[in-house]
């Protein structure tokens, strides 16, 4: 038995990234809606695990069913939800300026938050997540923050967002921006490639990490947060990495797929 089929057969849960692992916008990567029946079918849990925090988890959810994706046996966990129990683990009660779509915004002060959004009064923290509604006086605003000393905090790291045409800039780019413009980087950065997540789908799910696999298409975050929480980890070149990416990483996956349809052939 090949290292590979090892590792599938003691699978029980595959942990996936979404935008360019199991669809590029919304649509799917080959076959994938009958991969991932084939995975629930052989017993394998799926959880939905992504970086993108431009939605929160009821849009998510609603995405994933559009597309066929979703089964009420699936986990949805997104880097704003992460980031939310961050907050209330270590920043409880302070005041939060959130960065982000208004319904991620909400999401927030769901999530017991105190969120200064609405009242302009100066945070204590400002959060960066994927806000795609974003315009220059949101940028000035938080630069203004940054600038003044506020606990500087991003969902994730991600440089781009994959789509189906050229990739759009993700949080990582506006990480950049906002050095070159407050002198600041961020004093913590949730979500992958942070482990701390991965401590959580453990308890979440009750399995051992070897029972656990990572599907990604970044090195950088899906694969080496999968490292980092001792996971295996299925790299796919389906999204942001190439094979020359893979050549000159020191981050190195355990199994490499074109796309994750190529798990079928395992099971």
């Amino acid at each position: 038995m090949t290292e590979t089929e090892k590792i599938i057969k003691r699978t029980k849960c595959l942990v996936l990234d979404m935008d360019g692992t199991i669809y590029l916008d919304s649509t799917p990567i080959g076959d994938m809606i009958n991969t991932l029946k084939k995975c629930r079918d052989k017993g394998i849990k799926i959880y939905y695990f992504t970086n993108n925090s431009s939605k929160n988890y009821i849009e998510y959810v609603n995405k994933l069913s559009k597309i066929g994706f979703y089964d009420d046996r699936d986990e949805v966990y997104t880097s704003a939800m992460a980031t939310i129990s961050f907050l209330n683990a270590n920043f409880p009660g302070k005041k939060v300026y959130v960065l982000a779509t208004d319904e991620v915004v909400k999401s927030f002060v769901e999530g017991g938050i105190n969120v200064v959004n609405a009242t302009g009064e100066e945070p204590d923290v400002a959060l960066m997540c994927y806000d795609t509604t974003i315009n220059f006086e949101k940028m000035k605003r938080f630069n203004e923050y940054l600038v003044k000393g506020a606990v500087y905090i991003a969902t994730h790291p991600d440089f781009v967002c994959p789509t189906a045409g050229i990739p759009m800039p993700d949080v990582g780019s506006f990480i950049k921006m906002f050095e070159a413009t407050s002198g600041r980087t961020p004093d913590y950065v949730i979500g992958k490639p942070n482990s701390i997540a991965g401590g959580e789908i453990v308890r979440k799910t009750g399995l051992e990490p070897d029972e656990i696999t990572m599907v990604g298409d970044r090195l950088y975050t899906d694969i080496k947060f999968g490292v980092n929480s001792k996971f295996n980890t299925i790299l796919v070149l389906s999204g942001e990495t190439t094979a020359e990416d893979l050549k000159v990483s020191d981050v190195k996956p355990d199994i490499v797929f074109n796309d994750l349809n190529e798990i079928v052939g395992y099971l």
